[in-house]
Parts: structure tokens; C-alpha cells; sequence
């Protein structure tokens, strides 16, 4: 059975492997000139423990999953994988009772050995991190998520797999009971073909005729850099403002010893924006005609207008983070890469929290992988591949 795959991320790249292992005759198709140029390549490299999602949903269900194959596969392949653990911070007492609820489905979940601290025992684990109570997660993890999916790749090739390079897909039609793929300047005919195309994933699923569905938002995530990394030892969160449809600023180590502060999460203005200077007429026009963008941004606009209004100083990012270590200034800040997260939302304005795939036929799209899908991404393939070809 031939078996194509849009997009060398490395969700992308987990299920191609997986498909090759099991013997099919697979061919992965990416218009970058490298594998994880995007998402997998702009990511703040955690490997996710699982605290936050709703118990029973894909999320939850495959993010515990995902970091034993995760933890497994490094160690397979010599590539570092750091648990330097994690700490939720509640900052004052109105933020105890959304502490107990992550708590609650952390253990629901089976995160190992999350305990509650106080804020002494908190100095003592982070000694420049205050609060009134946290959250520890020691298993939480960090790794280098473009060397994870590099070496995916290299696993698809030693199965006798193609990755596929500089070949953008730009036509997906029926042929029979199969499908005929035009990358590049070539067609290839497939039994089976699914759609991991990132921040594209609605346009290349919309080429396959799965539409209309979720559209993509892209929300750039901007960083800065800590020139004092030792100001913390593992990975400092703050308890989420529901206010806020995501997780907040905060302080992220970083495999080779960099510290991130970051990210906020402002509309982008290409798909493929991570700089503020980058804009593409036609895919912001196409968000800002997406009816369920005009209803989020509705209900969402003073955060909007806040996040915006944070990202033009670094100074907003170096307060947000001063609310749990408050030892830190705007000065210990310079500029770090940026990020874009691909969040569909649906027609009603609303976020699609959960991973969402659809099937139509011999295709099967990826429609929604925001975090924790890189983390996840072993898990996911196990789950798409038993959905795309139930005998491999």
C-alpha cells in the first residue's frame, strides 16, 4: 500500500515513520528545503506532562501517552532529554482554586508525582520564584524538538520511505478508489494520503475537499532571551488567566542552557510571520473573512488589544514574568526567535482546544495539532494510522 503524507513536521514525520515500520511504501511531501521549519521548528522545545487537558480527550489521553514513546525514542536515538521539571505558580490567593483544578486533572490524568507546595517549599525548589502555592511536576521535560524530528526522518528513510523536499502539493484529486498528488512538478498515485500541513492545514485540506471546516488563526508567540539564565531551575508557569485563551508568559529553559521569557500571542499577519515586519496580503485577508475570526475576535478584544499593546516593549514581558520572579528586569531581556502557533478555530468563533481529525474517504487531515502535539506526536501517529490503514 502506498501511503502519502503532506508536511515534514514532525507529527508529519512520526506518522510516516510509523506507516514504514509497518511496511507500507510511504512518500512525505514538504515544500521547505529541510524538514520542521515551522511549528516543530519554532517551538519552546517542552515535553508536556499532561497537568492541563480535560481527562478523556485526545489531549490528555495522548500527551501521556506520547512522552513515554518520546522519552523511549530519544534514549533510542542518543538525543538529549532533560527532566527539569515544572512549577505552576499561584500568585496570590485568587488564584488557589484554578491551582486545585489543574491539580485535579493532572492526577485524573496520571501525571507522576505532581504535588502541591507552599510557598516555602516553592523558595526551596526555586529560590528566586514567589508565590502563595504552586504546582511541581518533576517529569516535565525539555528537548531539542528539531533533532527529534530529524532523526524521525532518518528512521522514514531507513525504512525505505521518501521524504520529499521543496515539494509543495498543489493538487489532490480522486483517481479510482485512489488519489492522484501533485507536488512539485510531479504526480504520484496513492492509496491513502493524510494531511499534517501545520499553519497550511486547511488550505491543503480544502485542496483534498475537506471543506469548509476549521480555519487556521495564526497567533505569533514572540520571545526574549534571559541574560541571567541561572535565575531558575526548571520551568515556571503562572496559573492561567481564563481571561486569556492561552497559557500566558512564562519562563522556559532551553536544551544547550538558554532561558526563554515569553510567549505572548498576537494575531500574525502571514502564516508564516515570525517577524512583525512579515505580512501576506492574502492570508490575512483571508483570516480576517473567516466568520469565526470576527466572532473570536468578539469576545476576545481586550486581550487582543492588550497583547498588542505588550508586544511593542519588552518591558510588558520582563512585568509579567516580575509577578513570580520578581528579581527580574527589563534589562536581563534581549530579542529571542519567534514562533507561530497554528490554532483552528471553527465557524462559531471558538478555539478548537482539542486535536481534531477528520477522514473523507482514502484522506485523512490533521486539522487541529497545536501544543502538546509535538510532545504527543509518537501517540499520534499510533491513533492516525490505525485510522488511515487499520491493517498496518
Amino acid at each position: 500500500m502506498r501511503v502519502g503524507v503532506v508536511g515534514a513536521g514532525i507529527v508529519g514525520l512520526a506518522i510516516a515513520r510509523l506507516l514504514a515500520r509497518r511496511g507500507a511504501d510511504v512518500v512525505v511531501f514538504e515544500k521547505e528545503t529541510d524538514v520542521s521549519r515551522h511549528q516543530t521548528g519554532h517551538n519552546s522545545g517542552v515535553v508536556h506532562s499532561g497537568l492541563y487537558y480535560t481527562p478523556g480527550s485526545l489531549k490528555a489521553t495522548l500527551c501521556r501517552r506520547g512522552v513515554s514513546l518520546l522519552k523511549d525514542f530519544c534514549a533510542s536515538h542518543d538525543l538529549e532529554y532533560d527532566e527539569i521539571g515544572k512549577v505552576v505558580v499561584a500568585r496570590d490567593e485568587t488564584e488557589l482554586d484554578r491551582l486545585a483544578n489543574i491539580e485535579a486533572r493532572a492526577h485524573a490524568n496520571g501525571v507522576p508525582g505532581v504535588r502541591r507546595l507552599d510557598a516555602g517549599a516553592l523558595r526551596e525548589l526555586e529560590p528566586n520564584v514567589v508565590g502563595v502555592a504552586a504546582l511541581h511536576s518533576p517529569t516535565t521535560a525539555i528537548v531539542d524538538f528539531v533533532a527529534v524530528a530529524r532523526a524521525m526522518a532518518s528512521d522514514v528513510r531507513a525504512a525505505g520511505g521518501e521524504v520529499r523536499l521543496a515539494a509543495p502539493v498543489t493538487r489532490i484529486r480522486p483517481a479510482g478508489d485512489r488519489i492522484r498528488v501533485r507536488a512539485g512538478t510531479t504526480e504520484t498515485t496513492l492509496d491513502r494520503l493524510v494531511i499534517c500541513a501545520g499553519l497550511q492545514s486547511d488550505v491543503v485540506a480544502a485542496l483534498a475537499g475537506d471543506d469548509p471546516g476549521p480555519a487556521i488563526v495564526p497567533f505569533r508567540g514572540e520571545y526574549y532571551r534571559l541574560t541571567r539564565p541561572d535565575v531558575v531551575r526548571g520551568l515556571v508557569y503562572p496559573v492561567p488567566d481564563p481571561a486569556h485563551p492561552f497559557l500566558g508568559v512564562h519562563v522556559t529553559p532551553r536544551i544547550g542552557g538558554a532561558v526563554d521569557v515569553g510567549p505572548n500571542a498576537v494575531l500574525a499577519t502571514a502564516r508564516e510571520g515570525y517577524r512583525r515586519r512579515d505580512v501576506n496580503v492574502p492570508e490575512f485577508a483571508r483570516t480576517l473573512r473567516w466568520p469565526g475570526f470576527r466572532r473570536l475576535a468578539g469576545r476576545h478584544w481586550r486581550a487582543g488589544v492588550h497583547e498588542i499593546r505588550g508586544s511593542l516593549s519588552k518591558n510588558a514581558f520582563a512585568a509579567a514574568a516580575r509577578d513570580y520572579v520578581p528579581s527580574l528586569r527589563a534589562a536581563d531581556l534581549v530579542p529571542a526567535p519567534a514562533g507561530v502557533r497554528a490554532q483552528a478555530v471553527d465557524a462559531d468563533g471558538s478555539l478548537v482546544d482539542d486535536f481534531r481529525i477528520s477522514t473523507l474517504g482514502p484522506i485523512t487531515a490533521v486539522r487541529n495539532a497545536p501544543s502538546p502535539a509535538a510532545t504527543s506526536s509518537l501517540a499520534i501517529a499510533e491513533h492516525v494510522v490505525g485510522l488511515t490503514v487499520p491493517d498496518q
